[in-house]
């Protein structure tokens, strides 16, 4: 170490110099004095560092080092959960957030957290009243169940139900739908966790009703049906419809459980994707429970919705379990809400999920002519290629959505998509084939303008 370096290390201010200014007694009076002492010392160490490295010729006023140690402590609590722009075409995102909500959903929301609601009150007799309640008046009229319970995610649903009615007892399922879902979270590991024996028959590609017969015993509680929430096999395959599982099942007095999965209940075969089981035909179908997401093709908030018959959901409400897995208001707000966008027949307009899938192509490509006019006049240059949008989340494996996209003209289109994921509201966009692309089906309006200044700002 040089004397240059030694002596700007005795020219650094103290913990206590730096404390004592107009600036730290600010910084103390509002983070605190244990956490301002601690900024204050990783700036002081921070500099220390840079005069050793002989990256400073001097020592820095008093007052950078209480800026940098109010940018310190901003950084520390500034929300590390944040908005971002999806523009990568994948409608329902895991890792950016599943289903946005629309805006009656999010305005409900609002109202229930902004002060008191009757969660649990009954305003009709004054007493105490019950959570469950709230969404089952439009579950009932969309499903025709005879009863629901709404829980925290579909996978506590899963283990609610198991535990409930098939705890100590064997349950019957295909080897073909053994999922694992995002995060290693496996099926097999959620019945396992129930108490439930897992009993697995036929094979990867094909099970057939007689592997199912062959299977039941005097100990079997529920054959299991599993949707084929991020996978589909191919080829030589084959698994018996629910109809004919619900008669073998009824046949041995011994339920069938279906995890649905991902809550549809419109049919997507209008916007060019194949369809699946919805849940309402789940249940037509004889089904005794179906659960399903809320936050997946339904189009709401995080939430598992069991649903089925009356005395098997109350069986179920009354697990201790249930309370630990029980919704919270801002779920049920959030939810009840979007089921009465079924309801009035609106979902393809007011959820966005829906309005994304079904977005026309011409549509698209109109908004992306816009688009290209618009950049070009501000030096952003570009091209509108034909592509394919997908549903994602662990619905409609393997599907796409035919689309156009804005494919950005760059040299370096990593440091770009870098710099605008970098961005203060980040834009996640995709390289498909050294190409920078972006989708605009998964783009909400409201984020347009701020995606053009982006684009501006991080490719000249």
């Amino acid at each position: 170490m040089g004397q240059q370096s030694q002596s700007l290390l005795r020219h650094l201010p103290s913990v206590d110099q730096l404390l004592s200014s107009p600036q730290g007694h600010e910084l103390v009076s509002v983070y605190g004095r244990s956490l301002t002492v601690e900024a204050v010392r990783a700036t002081i160490d921070q500099t220390r560092q840079l005069i050793l490295g002989e990256e400073l010729t001097a020592v820095p006023e008093p007052v950078y080092f209480t800026q940098s140690a109010e940018s310190w402590l901003a950084d520390l609590i500034a929300p590390s959960l944040q908005p971002v722009i999806n523009a990568t075409g994948v409608i329902v995102h895991t890792n950016l957030g599943r289903a946005p909500l629309s805006q009656a959903s999010l305005d409900a929301i609002q109202e229930v957290g902004q002060g008191y609601s009757n969660l649990e009150f009954d305003l009709e007799s004054g007493q105490r009243g019950s959570r469950t309640t709230h969404p089952d008046i439009p579950l009932k009229q969309l499903l025709d169940a005879e009863a629901s319970l709404v829980v925290n995610n579909n996978a506590a649903a899963v283990l609610l139900m198991l535990t409930a009615l098939c705890q100590g007892k064997e349950v019957i399922i295909s080897r073909g739908q053994l999922v694992e879902i995002g995060g290693g979270f496996r099926i097999p590991d959620v019945m396992a966790q129930s108490g439930a024996k897992i009993v697995e028959v036929g094979t990867t590609n094909r099970t057939h009703l007689y592997d199912y017969e062959r299977a039941i015993n005097e100990n079997t509680g529920a054959i299991l049906v599993a949707h084929h929430s991020n996978y589909k096999i191919i080829g030589f395959t084959s698994e018996p419809p629910l109809e004919e599982l619900a008669k073998l099942a009824q046949s041995h007095q011994i339920l069938l459980l279906y995890d649905q999965g991902s809550g549809a209940l419109l049919d997507t075969t209008p916007f060019g994707i194949p369809s699946e089981v919805r849940v309402p035909e789940g249940l037509a179908a004889g089904c005794d429970i179906v659960a399903f997401s809320g936050d997946k093709l339904l189009g709401g908030p995080q939430a598992g919705i069991i649903s089925g018959r009356g005395d098997l959901v109350q069986i179920i409400k009354k697990h201790p379990l249930a309370r630990a897995v029980r919704a919270d208001k801002f779920c049920l707000a959030g939810l009840t809400t979007t089921l009465g966008h079924y309801i009035k027949n609106e979902a393809l307009t007011q959820i966005p999920v829906w309005r994304m899938i079904s977005m026309p192509k011409d549509d698209i490509h109109a908004l992306l002519t816009q688009w290209q006019h618009k950049l070009s006049k501000q030096g952003v240059q570009s091209e509108i290629d034909e592509n394919v949008s997908t549903v994602g989340g662990g619905s409609l494996p393997g599907t796409s959505i035919d689309t156009w996209v804005l494919a950005i003209n760059t040299n370096h289109p990593q440091k770009v998509a870098n710099r605008l994921r970098s961005e203060k509201l980040s834009i996640i966009s995709r390289i498909q084939d050294g190409r920078l692309l972006l989708d605009p089906r998964t783009v909400l309006p409201q984020h347009i303008e701020k995606l053009h200044q982006s684009l501006v700002h991080c490719t000249l």
